[in-house]
């Protein structure tokens, strides 16, 4: 699946990162006299030659464009050479960074599939930037590369295990809430000509708690074992708790306004108590706004 896939590079990317840096610092020269494309270029093809699965190596120059024919497992595209490749990420993000970087995943124009090209900027020895070596790797392999450790393919296989069986007790439990309610419609005979507020109350509660329950289940199976995050301002598992929290304000919100009228109507010396839970559900809005705010700003220094 792509989003997960997508989804497993981002976790990831941190070691790919390093991973691809150690390979350029160790095999390829930089910041040395005389540096030259027929220095360079044998040190990448070694790269590529123990790289396994390994799409393609080249070389551009300062300006970004390639100086050398793109070298694939089934040979060279000598058509590459010449090109202006400075518009593209793996270019300007190793110039702009000044070190090794790794762009997003993107169509390969030569196998048509997902990608990834770490690049590494090389100076010379005054310090100005020469070349630019790029390798590009199918997006599969880079996420085996991030996933080295046999001990994060497990916890992560066994914490989305955990979550689909969390996730589909919960919808055991809002169905049974909902089953709950909408029988007591028919055991306590409510109509509009036989209405009894406690009755109808009761039956709501019972409703919108089913619903606030079903939606953090739904949230569970969509973010974290289906990998489909769909808001882009709060990252990672952080999205689980401000959905699971948002349910609950929504629930208590309405709760809330149920208990104002059935008090204005039964009881209206009840009516600060209600009160209280509107001034709850108000500090636990601001306190969601304060968490967004900060995981927002975590998420993007």
């Amino acid at each position: 699946m792509v989003t997960l896939d997508i989804q497993q590079f981002s976790e990831g990317r941190t070691k790919a990162r390093a991973y691809f840096c150690y390979l350029f610092s160790k095999n390829i020269p930089n910041r040395l006299p005389s540096l030259s494309v027929e220095m360079i270029m044998p040190r990448l093809l070694k790269i590529k030659a123990d790289l396994e699965n390994c799409e393609g190596v080249y070389l551009l120059d300062y300006k970004g464009v390639q100086i050398t024919p793109t070298f694939t497992a089934n040979g060279q595209i000598d058509d590459d050479a010449g090109k202006i490749r400075a518009d593209r990420a793996y270019y300007y993000r190793a110039v702009r960074e000044g070190r090794c970087s790794i762009t997003d995943p993107y169509p390969s124009l030569i196998t048509q599939e997902l990608t990834v090209t770490s690049s590494q900027p090389i100076y010379c020895e005054n310090g100005n930037l020469k070349y630019v070596a790029c390798l590009d790797m199918p997006l599969s392999e880079v996420i085996k590369i991030s996933h080295l450790n046999k001990s994060d393919a497990f916890f992560s296989k066994f914490f989305k295990f955990s979550y689909a069986l969390f996730a589909f007790a919960l919808i055991a439990v809002a169905l049974l809430l909902f089953v709950s309610g909408v029988q007591s419609f028919f055991l306590n005979e409510i109509s509009s000509s036989h209405l009894v507020i406690d009755d109808m109350f009761k039956a709501t509660i019972l409703l919108t708690l089913s619903l606030a329950i079903f939606d953090l289940a739904k949230t569970i199976i969509e973010e974290e074992i289906l990998g489909r995050h769909k808001e882009q301002d709060v990252s990672g598992p952080h999205k689980t708790m401000v959905k699971f929290l948002g349910s609950i304000i929504i629930a208590l919100s309405i709760e809330a306004l149920m208990l104002v009228f059935k008090f204005a109507l039964t009881d209206p010396e009840k009516l600060m108590s209600a009160t209280y839970i509107i001034g709850g559900v108000a500090l636990l809005l601001v306190s969601l706004a304060v968490y967004i705010k900060f995981t927002k700003v975590k998420h993007n220094a």
